[in-house]
């Protein structure tokens, strides 16, 4: 029976969990963007969920995104400026309900994890003949076989969104100038400077709006006192704002106004370069 787009978020809530769940017991941890990936890898989007948005976000990766708030709600999930945390609970939640029915009901139900549910643990490993062994170091496993191709899948049909990697260096013609004396006169500099918008995902970041992620922080380039952020997104219409210092308590609009409207940006796709000049508030985009 096809699943609807609610029931399929829901399965792919618990592979979230999953995967933090096998991050803490192998000791290897990832970024929120590549959980959401390795999520959107283990429950493929359907051809409703593979729309794209305005912004060009997948329906269904936006809907995760979205839905993940139930995780924090439960207990099971935090969510912190280095990333994304799996709580006790959140791990024991993987053994109560070890399958996708009782996993999304217990979630919508809010049902507490017993408290006798011991913590996951990693299953033992076998050791194999040496002529096993030598034979698995020449050819990949199946396993590794059907991991590369739907790792080969995502890449293709949603990594330019759902792992779009920032990039923040600078344009070619920037990084190729000669380095000059700095001219410019420094000025005291805020501990941070975010660009806080509706395509803070498409960078890596766990959410929108959010200037507290590391994936939305500008660097200050010290030779011309200029905060930057490049990266590749693509083409769509979109709103920012700058904020400082991790949250909303300073931040400028449109104009350099404090608190002011959203900037409004029209990306054609490809490399977009937002710099922000804190003794002007001025912000250019190319």
């Amino acid at each position: 029976m096809r699943k609807t787009a609610a029931e399929n978020t829901n399965i792919r809530l618990k592979a979230v969990l999953d995967v933090l769940a096998e991050g803490v017991l192998s000791g290897e941890s990832q970024n929120a963007g590549a959980v959401l990936a390795e999520a959107l890898v283990r429950v493929p989007l359907n051809a409703y969920e593979a729309e794209l948005l305005s912004g060009g976000i997948p329906r269904g990766h936006k809907s995760l995104t979205t839905a993940t708030a139930k995780l924090v709600k439960a207990g099971w999930l935090v969510k912190g400026r280095s990333g994304w945390t799996i709580t006790e609970d959140g791990q024991r939640a993987t053994v109560a309900f070890p399958d996708a029915a009782s996993f999304s009901a217990a979630l919508e139900a809010g049902t507490p994890v017993p408290a006798d549910t011991p913590l996951p643990v990693a299953a033992p490993a076998k050791a194999a003949p040496a002529k096993a062994a030598a034979k698995a170091e020449k050819a990949p496993s199946k396993a590794a076989k059907v991991a590369d191709k739907a790792a080969k899948l995502i890449e293709n049909a949603v990594a330019p969104v759902a792992k779009a990697v920032q990039k923040k260096t600078e344009a070619d013609a920037e990084a190729q100038a000669p380095a000059v004396e700095n001219s410019v006169e420094t000025i005291d500099q805020p501990g941070a400077v975010a660009v806080a918008g509706d395509f803070n995902t498409l960078l890596g970041a766990p959410e929108n709006w959010a200037p507290q992620y590391d994936e939305a922080q500008m660097k200050l380039d010290e030779l011309d006192q200029l905060w930057k952020l490049s990266a590749e997104i693509p083409a769509g219409y979109y709103n920012f704002k700058i904020a400082l210092n991790r949250s909303w308590d300073e931040n400028y609009g449109a104009f350099g106004a404090f608190d002011g409207a959203n900037h409004e940006l029209h990306h054609a796709g490809g490399q977009l370069t937002i710099r922000y000049d804190h003794r002007t508030r001025d912000i250019t985009v190319n």
